[in-house]
């Protein structure tokens, strides 16, 4: 049974993270309705793993888990990199991948295609599968960039916490 102390988060020194479970959470909410975080729950002590976790609705109260935002452990630069789907779909990704030599792309150029239906629908495609890669993309990059530390919330207010980054 847990004691009092065993649910003070003010026990943790440094939590455990995978980068991948970083750098996908990061991209779910950027992607998604909902919100991934880097979960660490009860009961508390000097070395914790945090793993992802993704909600709807905060119960980190209710349970007593602390939540950190995965933006909190990325470097800046590189959350500033974030592939957002309007810049690759436009063409803005890496090279300029499916775009012809006047810059239009050629599945949403309607005067290619015999159909614009298939045209427009090829083109949705493209632009999906562009910013799957560049989001693959940056997350290999991203992986490389986890800080040391980060402030957790605690009773008695925020406290630096060391990072470790497994594997």
């Amino acid at each position: 049974m847990a004691d009092d102390s065993d649910l003070d988060p003010a026990a943790i020194r440094s939590i455990a993270v995978s980068p991948a479970d970083v750098v996908d959470a990061y991209a779910y909410t950027q992607e998604n309705p909902g919100e991934a975080v880097l979960r660490i729950t009860p009961p508390f002590h000097g070395r914790m793993r945090a793993r992802i976790h993704v909600y709807r609705h905060d119960d980190a109260e209710l349970t007593g888990a602390v939540h950190v935002r995965p933006a909190n452990v990325l470097e800046s630069d590189v959350l500033e990199a974030y592939p957002a789907f309007d810049e690759v779909a436009a063409g803005g990704g890496p090279a300029g991948e499916g775009r012809s030599e006047g810059g239009a792309d050629d599945a949403d150029n309607a005067e290619n295609e015999t159909d614009s239906a298939i045209a427009t629908d090829t083109g949705s495609a493209n632009r999906r599968k562009r910013h799957a890669e560049a989001v693959e993309e940056w997350q290999a990059q991203a992986r490389e960039a986890i800080l040391e530390s980060v402030q957790i919330d605690t009773e008695n207010g925020q406290r630096t916490v060391d990072v470790k980054s497994l594997g």
